[in-house]
């Protein structure tokens, strides 16, 4: 496996921030390396999440985390490895998260873009996500426009 990284800078005026595109074959070790490097060269990937297991506080980086999501009365926060209790509200929590990152898909549930790997939009109306460990979730009916318009914007489709 080659080590080598291939740069390329364009300047382009209708960036105001610097977007930066990662082409590779696959998803290895060396791509999350360069991922993190530039998460913290940009400093995008503050704040931590204050999370707990048991009795022990965990710093969780807001790029591990796949969702966030209430179960009962409680916050938690699901990970590759575990699913974190947090003790705040998920609407006090998204106001911490990364608006870039991080979107609403339901009244309980906020996901990580960056670990969903499929939108599935069913001909019925229905959006199901799949994230890239395998798990899956459901938008809610009141979310579909607005995954639709995100999707629209990622795609860089024009809305009609």
């Amino acid at each position: 496996m080659r080590t080598e990284v291939d740069v390329e800078v364009v300047l382009d005026e209708r960036y105001i921030d610097p977007k930066v595109t990662i082409r590779t074959k696959e998803k290895s070790q060396q791509v999350e390396n360069i991922i993190t490097a530039i998460e913290n060269a940009a400093e995008v990937d503050s704040p931590f999440v204050a999370a707990f297991q048991e009795e022990n506080l965990e710093l969780l980086s807001q790029r591990d985390i796949y969702r966030v999501y209430t179960q009962g009365r409680r916050v938690m926060a699901q990970t590759q490895k575990d699913t974190y209790l947090v003790k705040k509200t998920l609407s006090g929590l998204e106001g911490d998260l990364n608006p870039k990152r991080f979107f609403r898909i339901s009244q309980s549930e906020i996901v990580n873009l960056s670990r969903v790997k499929r939108f599935d939009i069913n001909i019925a109306g229905t959006i199901g996500v799949e994230f890239d460990n395998g798990q899956k979730s459901w938008v809610a009916r009141s979310r579909v426009r607005a995954i639709k318009d995100l999707i629209r914007e990622l795609t860089g489709e024009v809305s009609r």
